[in-house]
């Protein structure tokens, strides 16, 4: 099982309804365990640049059940006050099992720690940030146990 984590020390939060410690999430499309841990989850109300509405986000996600595709389009898009521009760069996330579009990869999350810096030239304008997996509640269930 290989475990994908946005940092090195995962950040532990406080959750609410409904994603709780006994949830199960599983693929809207073909209804396969996604194997997603509400310790990861970051809570509902927690700020990122590019938005968090209609959505569930993890600090870390179990690489075997998904497939990652890179997209890199250049064309004007506006999502958040905070979030746009030209050149859109994120990775998709996909079911390993139906390739239904679950989420997106963004490098909005939490700063990563000890870090040098941009091109490791000391600290920069450009603050390095762990991926954040956002899924969108449309293309995942949630069940409690």
């Amino acid at each position: 099982q290989s475990l994908l984590r946005g940092t090195q020390n995962p950040i532990s939060l406080s959750l609410s309804a409904p994603t709780t410690m006994n949830s199960i999430y599983t693929c809207a499309e073909c209804n396969t365990d996604l194997n997603l841990n509400s310790t990861y989850a970051y809570p509902p109300d927690f700020y990122f640049e590019s938005g968090n509405k209609d959505s569930i986000s993890f600090s870390a996600v179990d690489a075997t059940k998904f497939k990652f595709k890179k997209e890199d389009k250049i064309r004007p898009f506006f999502e958040t006050l905070d979030y746009w521009g030209i050149q859109r760069k994120r990775t998709k996330i996909k079911c390993n099992s139906c390739n239904h579009l679950v989420g997106y990869i963004y490098d909005d999350g939490p700063p990563v720690t000890h870090s040098p810096g941009q091109f490791h030239m000391g600290p920069s304008q450009v603050i390095p940030r762990a991926p954040r997996y956002r899924f969108k509640s449309k293309a995942i269930r949630i069940n409690s146990t």
